[in-house]
Formats: structure tokens, C-alpha cells, sequence
């Protein structure tokens, strides 16, 4: 009798059943699926052992497996969110409101409740074992799983592979003189190299119409909205935190607070909010399991996925958390992941839950530039086109700072530590080294290997200027790296800060 009526139900109704068993959305955080183990070198290794160095990376944990079913009709279901997305996404890229406007008039195997996803999202389908290869797509892996969904990399600039997200940068940046701070920008991450940042999306801080913004891909997703990436945490007043949304365990405390034989630092203490190097923090994880930090002997440095999970992006004011439950060293606070950089693994992957800190390199173009023109780009860096500028206008707009700097290129002369400005948003993931004797990997045939002993120069400075203090790690000053030197990394005019810190995780039996 059953089967009877549902075989006359009208096409309106199963289109509804359907809608509302896509909305069963969970916040389940997937694996990342990194399979390889590096050392700070980049280099593959064998799998560590328990006190071996290196021990406890991503590759060594192994999540929820991503499990994705293909409709047949141009979507894909991910088993474990309940997220429907659109398998093909558009082949041009868009402004922002450009596509607002294609999800909004989106018609799909027959639905029309199409939506730009939010960055947690749009997160969950990320798989960190990408490799972009510019100068052989052919050698490229995208860090999403290409079996289920189409990707396509950009003949002429295979490093653009970022895509809107409907999560805004609501962080305002007061008093500021960069035009770069005061653009709007919107989250997306790059399905080619693996980063996720803000981009501008045409309009200024304020929500007033600009010119400025970058041309972007969409992939359009449906179910509802307010549940996947929604925490609901829980304060075990024991110095942990339960998510019960995703079944996670946190440390409430980062790692600037305690010591390696697990005793807690005070905020008056000389060493309090001192940071790590990745290597030695994961060396300071197993001290905590020995020590059985916090009534427990399972924790681990968690992947970027688990880390990313915990972000708050709506929030007005530094960090990016909730501070209710977390407390953070300083408010402009890195912190760790276990995931290696897939494009430069001599990186390890990071969330900056304070501002996401680069050079403003246009700042000191227009220094040195009459006509205010920003500098060439070059083939590697990721350019931020403006749509088409007013007709009383030059013709050239002022482009946000670029992903890298070639050495060819360096435009050092009158940088100071006032041309830090937060280029990539509160919330974002970057990537730095892993240790201070890492070896950088040329991407260019006349740029030499360098060995990073330690963090450049105007790094450490700006460091002083936001923490107010004395810089306590080892610096030689006779070293004149500078930002501009590590040429081969996207962090080439970042605020590169080695000694960083760590949040803990665990899954809950």
C-alpha cells in the first residue's frame, strides 16, 4: 500500500522528500587523507616511531574516511555531511557578485535552493595530499578528490584555483592606510595549492561597492545552512573542552602556557607564551601523553581539517575562537597543525587565529612609484584582478599584495615593519617552516637552495612590535635573511614565525 502511494505522489512532493533528506546535515570532520611522513626538510621518510623524532605528524592518524556517492545528475552527495554539491562547476570564473547571482538562478537536477558554501564547507571536501606542478599540470594532484568532482587548472596560471565561499571577513581593521586592509574579502580556498584565505570580493570594509576584486571559481552546494561547521561546545572545567557537534576533545589552553613537564605557566612567568618550533612540538605532544596531560594519554596535534573546525569567522574582534572556551597565549596567535604543506613540505600547515600578517607590497610601490602603479607580476603569483576601473581612471587599479615576491623582483628598499598588514585574513591557513634548519626547495632554475636557521629579521621586529616584548628566541643578528630571500615560498613576504603554538585534540571513546 505504501509503495502504491508513493509511486502517485506528485513530481513537487518527492522533490521535497528529497530536499528534506539532503538537509540531515552532520558536522563530521573527514580525514585528511596526507599518506606521506616528512622531515623538516621536506623530505619523505619512513614512518616514525613512538619517541622517534617527527612522531605524531598527520600521515600517522588516520580519521573518517570522505565517502561520496554520484548522483548521475551533475551532484554529488558527501555520505558523511549530507552536503549535496555540483559535480561541474561553472568553466569562467566570477566576481563575487557575479556568483551570488549564477547559485542564486542555479537550476540543478531539479533544484533551485543552490547556495555559495560557507568556508567549513567548503573545507570539508579538501584532501591535503595535493601537489601543484606549474610548469606540468599534467603532474598535478588538486587537493580535492577529482574521482567525484570535476577541477580544472588554469592553462595560463595553474596556481589560481580558488573558489567563493559565502563567509565573509567581518574583522575590521581600524586606522589603517593600506587600500589593501580596507577592501572587503570573502573566504575561499585553492583547489590547485592548497591555501585558504580571504580574497577581495568588490567591495570596501565598510560594505560600500569598491573596485577591487579577484575572479574566482564556484561550486555551488545544498542543505541547510547553520549546521555543518557549528560548534556546540561544552567546558568539562578540567582544562578540557568537548565539541559535541564534531566528537572532539580540545586542550583549553595552548601550548605557550605550559611547560614539557605538563605544569602550566603562569601569565607572569618568563617563559609564558613562548612558542615551538613544529618539530619540537610534536616531541612536546608525547611529553604531554607521558605526563598524562589532563587525565589523558591520547593526544595528538591535530590536522588541519580538526584544527580548522574550531575557528570562529564571525567574529569582529581577535582571535578568531571562542573565547569562552579557549584561551589563547596572545590574540595574534599561530597555531600548529600535524599536516604538512603539500605544495613546500618543508612547511607545516598552520591557522592564524590572530591576523593573517603579509608585506604590504603595494604600499611600498606607491612609495617609490610616481604614477602609483603596482609592480610587475610575476608568473608564479596569484593575481587579484580589479573588474574594469572607473573611465577618469588610469586604467591601472591597486592590486592586493601578491602570494609571492620573486628574487628577481625585491622591492625591500623602504619596507619596515609598518607594511605588515593582515593580507589574508583572521582564520586563514598558511604554512611555516618546520624547524630552524630547514632547506628550502627552489621552484625556479636560477634560485639557490637556502637554509633557514631562524626567522628573518623584519619578522622578528614586527614579533617585538605586536607582543611587546623582547624577542626570546635565538637569533643571530649577523643573518640577514629576510622574507624576500625565501623566494621559493608562498611565504615569501609573509610574517614568517617559526615558534608557534599548539592545541591539543583527542577523539572521545
Amino acid at each position: 500500500m505504501k509503495t502504491k502511494i508513493y509511486k502517485i505522489l506528485p513530481l513537487f512532493v518527492l522533490l521535497a522528500i528529497q530536499s528534506y533528506a539532503a538537509n540531515k546535515i552532520k558536522f563530521i570532520i573527514t580525514d585528511s587523507m596526507q599518506s606521506k611522513c616528512y622531515d623538516s626538510s621536506g623530505n619523505i621518510i619512513q614512518t616514525p616511531k613512538k619517541g622517534e623524532k617527527y612522531y605524531g605528524q598527520d600521515a600517522q592518524y588516520q580519521g573518517i574516511k570522505p565517502s561520496y556517492t554520484n548522483n548521475g545528475d551533475g551532484t554529488i552527495t558527501d555520505n558523511n555531511t549530507g552536503l549535496v554539491w555540483q559535480k561541474t562547476p561553472p568553466k569562467n570564473k566570477m566576481f563575487y557578485d557575479q556568483a551570488k547571482k549564477y547559485v542564486k538562478n542555479l537550476k540543478l537536477a531539479g533544484y533551485t535552493d543552490w547556495r555559495l558554501p560557507t568556508i567549513k564547507e567548503s573545507f570539508s571536501l579538501a584532501m591535503l595530499d595535493g601537489k601543484l606542478d606549474p610548469k606540468n599540470i599534467k603532474n598535478a594532484k588538486p587537493y580535492i578528490n577529482s574521482t567525484y568532482f570535476d577541477f580544472a587548472y588554469d592553462k595560463h596560471k595553474p596556481y589560481t584555483g580558488s573558489y567563493w565561499t559565502s563567509t565573509m571577513c567581518k574583522m575590521p581593521v581600524n586606522n589603517t592606510s593600506s587600500n589593501y586592509e580596507k577592501m572587503g574579502k570573502n573566504y575561499g580556498f585553492n583547489w590547485a595549492d592548497g591555501h585558504m584565505k580571504s580574497y577581495a570580493d568588490g567591495y570596501d570594509m565598510y560594505g560600500k561597492k569598491s573596485m577591487h576584486s579577484i575572479p574566482a571559481g564556484v561550486r555551488a552546494v545544498r542543505g541547510k545552512e547553520g549546521v555543518y561547521g557549528v560548534n556546540d561546545f561544552k567546558d568539562n572545567n578540567d582544562g578540557t573542552i568537548i565539541d559535541k557537534a564534531t566528537g572532539l576533545m580540545w586542550s583549553q589552553q595552548d601550548s605557550g602556557a605550559v611547560n614539557d613537564d605538563a605544569t602550566i605557566r603562569h601569565s607572569t612567568d618568563k617563559n609564558f607564551g613562548l612558542g615551538r618550533t613544529w618539530t619540537e612540538t610534536l616531541a612536546w605532544v608525547e611529553k604531554m601523553n607521558k605526563a598524562n596531560y589532563l587525565g589523558h594519554n591520547d593526544w595528538r596535534l591535530p590536522d588541519i581539517k580538526e584544527l580548522q573546525s574550531i575557528v570562529q569567522y564571525n567574529k569582529k574582534v581577535i582571535p578568531a575562537i571562542n573565547t569562552k572556551y579557549f584561551y589563547l597565549s596572545f590574540p595574534d596567535c599561530f597555531v600548529w597543525s600535524s599536516t604538512t604543506c603539500g605544495d613546500f613540505p618543508e612547511m607545516a600547515d598552520y591557522i592564524a587565529f590572530g591576523r593573517g600578517y603579509g608585506i604590504d607590497l603595494m604600499a611600498d610601490s606607491e612609495k617609490q612609484n610616481k604614477n602609483n602603479r603596482p609592480p610587475p607580476i610575476e608568473n608564479d603569483q596569484e593575481m587579484e584582478m580589479p573588474p574594469p576601473p572607473p573611465e577618469n581612471n588610469d586604467g591601472i587599479g591597486i592590486l592586493p599584495p601578491p602570494e609571492h615576491q620573486n628574487s628577481k623582483n625585491k622591492t625591500t628598499k623602504n619596507i619596515t615593519v609598518k607594511d605588515f598588514v593582515d593580507v589574508h585574513g583572521p582564520g586563514c591557513m598558511r604554512a611555516d617552516y618546520k624547524d630552524t634548519q630547514s632547506k628550502t626547495t627552489p621552484i625556479f632554475s636560477n634560485q639557490k637552495t637556502i637554509t633557514v636557521l631562524q626567522t628573518p629579521l623584519l619578522s622578528k621586529t614586527f614579533w617585538k612590535k605586536l607582543n611587546h616584548k623582547k624577542y626570546p628566541y635565538p637569533f643571530n643578528e649577523k643573518n640577514k635573511i629576510t622574507e624576500f630571500d625565501l623566494s621559493n615560498s608562498e611565504n615569501a613576504a609573509d610574517y614568517i614565525v617559526i615558534y608557534n603554538y599548539a592545541l591539543l585534540v583527542r577523539d572521545i571513546k
